[in-house]
């Protein structure tokens, strides 16, 4: 037994604890990969490949959990913890990367069940690894046609209620796509700073450096990298060049359409990537108020700001709800929300997020856009932009509020952006099925003169 402990591979064992962890204590993957790897000498390709192993056993943890059931003999009996996460990871890289050798997959899982469980258990996992390899037809789902919400949710790996509410807002055919495009990995995108730089400068260093790119899909100072990232210890982050961020974000600053010289007000700003953004389409020329009630993201907010060379941006630490000042030219309302634009990148928030949370957001959403109306300027403009593809916290809330206010008028989307990611009413809409963006709404209000 002695010399079975000697073999696991340590980055898989942290892959089990760090499982663990986070179904029972209900922390998120990145907090608790953080954690337990504080102590360990691990390598940047050791991280990359934890996180690859964690980020993907979690998104297909109902998908695992499906298949893995079909080779044991007693698929009802309850399982302990450790088991059920070594067989989850071991299915995983047999099943779901393609770099990972079979052989070292099963002997790896093994080796970890030796370690983490006993040498019955270890059996176990050598038994229906290989079983698994050998008959991988064994493996069935409901039909789709009779149960499509079971079929999508157990293929896919994920809710029932969410795959029901796609199937409802979308073609069935979208609708897969979209759950099959948040089961890949997160690309990398980032803006150009182009108060240091310019694209072409940016773009020469990525062709030096070996990186694959391509310029982003609606906005030609973003940058989109074909795969892997950027490590923020690279120089160009570190000295402000360039700033991470999904183009979605940027789209809804340009549908706000600050200019040189306007007041402008974001109302929950840190880590200030809009509120930066703003500042550069600005040319470094106006005032941005940038509101946020936590002082540690806004203390972040301010070295990201004095990192990108931007001059015009005031922090200021107070409840939104409360802040009272002179109304602005610009407000920017980037709120709390279900954050369902961005499951591909977050992959605990499926597991995370209940419907009533939906109910509970819409009532804070409604009662900030009402805020957000006092604070600006007749003729002035209001963007209120989500990164969730919940109607209720993005349609709703606009229409509702148009009832309420009719001092506001919605301008479509479509003369600040591409027709492809307006919608019917006129709102900007993005999907992680659509360019590669995460998923993010945005609707542009102007307030009527007198």
């Amino acid at each position: 037994m002695a010399e079975d402990r000697k073999k696991y591979d340590p980055v898989r064992a942290a892959a089990v604890e760090i499982l663990g962890l986070i179904e029972t204590e209900g922390e998120s993957s990145e907090e608790t990969i953080r954690k337990v790897t504080n102590s360990l000498p691990f390598s940047n390709l050791d991280l990359r490949f934890l996180r690859q192993l964690i980020n993907g056993t979690v998104k297909l943890k109902r998908r695992l959990d499906h298949d893995y059931r079909f080779y044991l003999s007693k698929p009802s009996e309850k399982m302990p913890l450790e088991l059920k996460n070594i067989l989850r990871l071991g299915f995983f890289q047999l099943f779901f990367t393609d770099r990972i050798p079979s052989a070292a997959a099963v002997s790896e899982s093994v080796n970890l069940a030796h370690h983490f469980c006993n040498k019955s258990q270890a059996r176990l996992v050598n038994a229906v690894l290989r079983s698994a390899l050998r008959h991988p037809e064994k493996v069935v789902f409901v039909n789709k046609e009779s149960n499509p919400v079971k079929y999508l949710a157990d293929f896919y790996s994920y809710p029932d209620w969410f795959v029901s509410y796609c199937l409802d807002e979308f073609k069935s055919e979208q609708t897969e796509k979209l759950l099959a495009e948040m089961n890949n990995p997160p690309h990398f995108s980032f803006r150009v700073n182009l108060i240091r730089s310019k694209v072409e400068e940016i773009t020469e260093i990525l062709d030096k450096e070996g990186y694959q790119y391509r310029p982003g899909m609606f906005l030609s100072d973003f940058i989109q990298l074909k795969e892997g990232g950027i490590p923020p210890s690279h120089e160009l982050i570190k000295s402000g060049h360039i700033y991470i961020q999904d183009e979605s974000a940027g789209l809804a600053v340009k549908l706000l359409n600050p200019k040189m010289k306007m007041s402008m007000l974001d109302m929950a700003a840190a880590p200030g990537g809009k509120a930066i953004y703003a500042a550069v389409r600005m040319r470094n020329k106006g005032m941005i108020t940038a509101l946020d009630k936590s002082r540690p993201r806004l203390e972040i907010m301010m070295e990201n700001v004095s990192r990108h060379g931007i001059k015009i941006i005031n922090p200021v630490h107070a409840d939104c709800l409360e802040f009272e000042t002179e109304p602005f030219n610009r407000v920017l309302l980037d709120l709390p929300c279900s954050g369902w634009g961005n499951a591909g990148k977050h992959s605990d928030l499926r597991w995370q997020k209940k419907p009533e949370d939906i109910n509970r957001l819409f009532k804070i959403q409604s009662m900030m856009i009402d805020k957000a109306a006092k604070l600006v300027k007749p003729g002035g403009i209001l963007v209120y932009s989500t990164c969730t593809i919940i109607r209720k916290e993005n349609d709703q809330v606009i229409e509702e509020f148009l009832l309420r206010r009719k001092d506001f008028t919605l301008e479509s989307a479509s003369e600040y952006l591409d027709d492809e990611i307006v919608s019917e009413r006129g709102f900007m809409k993005t999907y992680p099925s659509i360019g590669r963006l995460s998923g993010a709404f945005a609707a542009r209000l102007k307030k009527m003169v007198h």
